[in-house]
């Protein structure tokens, strides 16, 4: 039997002691720059925990600052579900689009021209968005912004950081905060870590935030503890319990007054003029800061104002980013080539002799299409002047005409797809030329294969992205019908799959035959043919043969069908390619039942919108229901909206239909409406 170690009193209220004092000298030191105690001093207090650690090992917490670094090394990092969603911001680039940010403001809010409005200002860092999670004061977790719902979980890494509190300062912390902010890594550290690295003949980084980025990616924590990282806090999530001030620029000082670090530069302004003002004092300032900025931000102060602009896309309607200029130089184009993107457009690409542009070597810039190849005139051979749009992608503002030699060379657009040979499409008044591939394109396998097993397409449970890339990687998949003759084996033996994980693959893949034909055809990935299109295209048709040899004239009978989506569709089933494929999934047992013939009813014509969680069916199943009877289905609300069906947590929707006195069913109404 082990026996168990007595823990003193006095020595335990010690180290409570030991780690609140040296949280306070971190704060002191990390954030506020301004250390009361020398190093001697704080690394005899960081001893005497260690000491007293060791002596009660089962006192050790993950909290202690002790245990900043000390994790194993990860073999992957682990996805991280966001608790609010993390946005994007919006860009302007001049005072005309900054005027128009802030008319659609006042037109949203009600606001006259006269009536002003707060907006918490900042610097727009560049570096690395991450979101802290802290439940009771304490640090739990830590998540890159991913594609805004999904993250990395780079909680080990995050803990490195010595400006990142594990425990908050103070009392009356939220019971459950979400912290938005910036990782970056300053001018100086950078220089130094890379004048370290080519005396050890490693890679050097092109820039900070790549630095920044590509540290807070290290498997192993003590590698990115050896890395020169800070934070600037500038943002709040979802918060539970003691809520924060109901303005974003005292929300921000609460944060501080937590022990987090936020931009000494941050401000408040009053109307658009004040913020511009706050640009050129912050563009001034640019060069002569730290760390890399790439422009500022501007936040609607007020969080009941947030509320009431909601969000677009991925990116809040009461935020904007104000980017400064792009720095421009010129150089050579080498070579022009054209790139298949995952929907199958094809985009030019300058290959260019490697130019310095703000301290990053840039090598390629994108065209965007065949029109601006034209338009631009742009030629092999040429010198150019080549911008970082916004910072970020590089592209040729111009052709240095009077440069121009004998041996420049005209770019044609291919014939034949660069990856598949298929045959390229331009459709008439579009200025981006598409592969016709389809299915069977190899750029566009990987999206191609997520859209097809889908939630709203063929539904294959557990199918996502990083399994999608192990299958394609493996080459166990090269269309999307291969995906119902995989061999067990060789899945199983995927990383991180194993016995069970397949068999549930395997089970959610034979589940998904059977679907309808309105599924099907929205699954195929035709391009603009979305669910309500792949619906009516059903309802139409009732069989895919006929759709695959129907005429242009013929599709444009459908409703909602229109020249441009009849072409589209008639493309993709002239290609041979497609057609097999489709016979091949057809064959391996996907089948579904005749849709059922619209009846005529009192929902026939009518628009309807669902907005919540409805608890005794799937959303999909609803907008079935709806269908069949003849509604149609809208993703937002308007006032041609027939009634919107509020489930539980309903959004924003929910708001619009009352102003707009729009019918609004519960879930329980709607049941007995479609009943009857």
């Amino acid at each position: 039997m082990i026996n168990k170690i007595k823990i003193n009193k006095k020595e335990l209220a010690e180290i409570k002691k030991l780690r609140d004092d040296i949280g306070k000298h971190d704060y002191n030191y990390y954030v506020l720059d301004d250390p009361d105690i020398t190093d001697s001093e704080y690394d005899k207090l960081f001893q005497e925990l260690s000491y007293l650690e060791k002596k009660y090992p089962t006192l050790l917490s993950s909290d202690s600052p002790t245990q900043r670094v000390g994790a194993t090394p990860l073999l992957n990092f682990a996805e991280y579900k966001h608790k609010e969603p993390m946005l994007s911001l919006a860009n302007v680039f001049d005072k005309d689009e900054l005027i128009g940010f802030e008319k659609r403001i006042h037109e949203r809010l009600g606001f006259s021209k006269n009536e002003s409005i707060k907006y918490a200002a900042e610097p727009k860092l560049d570096g690395l968005a991450v979101n802290l999670f802290y439940k009771k004061g304490i640090l739990l977790c830590a998540a890159t912004r991913g594609d805004g719902m999904l993250g990395e979980d780079i909680t080990t890494n995050i803990r490195t950081i010595k400006s990142v509190p594990l425990v908050l300062l103070g009392n009356n912390h939220p019971d459950i905060l979400e912290v938005r902010g910036e990782v970056f890594m300053t001018k100086k550290g950078f220089s130094q870590l890379n004048k370290k690295a080519e005396r050890d003949n490693e890679k050097v980084f092109s820039n900070p935030r790549n630095a920044a980025a590509g540290s807070m990616r290290q498997l192993d924590p003590r590698i990115t503890s050896q890395r020169p990282l800070d934070i600037f806090c500038h943002g709040v999530g979802m918060t539970q319990g003691n809520h924060l001030p109901n303005n974003h620029f005292d929300s921000i000082n609460q944060l501080k007054e937590w022990g987090l670090k936020t931009c000494p530069l941050n401000t408040l302004t009053q109307g658009i003029d004040e913020c511009f003002n706050y640009y050129l004092k912050i563009l001034s300032k640019r060069d002569t800061l730290p760390y890399d900025i790439d422009g500022v931000v501007y936040k609607v102060n007020e969080h009941n104002q947030q509320k009431i602009l909601g969000a677009v896309s991925r990116a809040p309607r009461w935020a904007v980013a104000h980017k400064f200029p792009a720095q421009e130089e010129s150089t050579i184009v080498q070579e022009i080539i054209f790139q298949v993107g995952r929907t199958g457009a094809l985009t030019p690409v300058a290959k260019l002799k490697p130019v310095s542009i703000s301290g990053v070597t840039v090598s390629n810039a994108t065209l965007h299409n065949m029109d601006e190849v034209e338009r631009k005139d742009v030629r092999v051979n040429d010198h150019v002047i080549v911008r970082r749009a916004g910072d970020v992608i590089p592209e040729i503002v111009k052709v240095i005409t009077k440069k121009r030699r004998n041996n420049t060379k005209k770019v044609k657009l291919p014939k034949k797809c660069p990856e598949c040979n298929s045959q390229i499409m331009r459709v008439e008044g579009e200025s981006v030329a598409r592969c016709s591939g389809g299915l069977i394109c190899s750029a566009q396998l990987k999206f191609s294969v997520l859209h097809f097993a889908s939630r709203n397409a063929m539904d294959v449970e557990g199918l996502g992205e990083k399994l999608v890339e192990l299958l394609i990687m493996n080459k166990l998949v090269f269309h999307v019908d291969d995906l119902y003759n995989l061999n067990f084996e060789a899945v199983s033996k995927l990383p991180r799959m194993g016995t069970k994980s397949a068999k549930n693959l395997f089970h959610s893949i034979e589940n998904s035959k059977e679907c309808t034909l309105a599924r099907f055809i929205f699954a195929l990935g035709i391009r603009e043919v979305g669910e309500a299109t792949a619906n009516e295209l059903a309802q139409y048709f009732k069989d895919i043969s006929l759709i695959s040899n129907a005429s242009c004239d013929e599709l444009l009978l459908v409703a909602d069908i229109g020249p441009i989506v009849s072409k589209n569709i008639v493309s993709f089933f002239q290609q041979k390619s497609n057609q097999k494929i489709i016979q091949n999934l057809i064959a391996s047992g996907v089948r579904w039942e005749k849709p059922m013939n619209v009846s005529i009813s009192s929902l026939a014509g009518q628009v309807y919108v669902i907005t919540g969680t409805l608890s005794h069916m799937k959303r999909e199943e609803a907008k079935a229901l709806l269908q069949s009877r003849g509604a149609k289905l809208a993703s937002s609300v308007t006032k041609k909206t027939s009634a919107l069906i509020a489930g539980e947590n309903p959004g924003l929707k929910l708001h619009k239909a009352n102003e707009l006195g729009v019918t609004i069913f519960t879930e329980k109404e709607f049941l007995a409406l479609v009943d009857d």
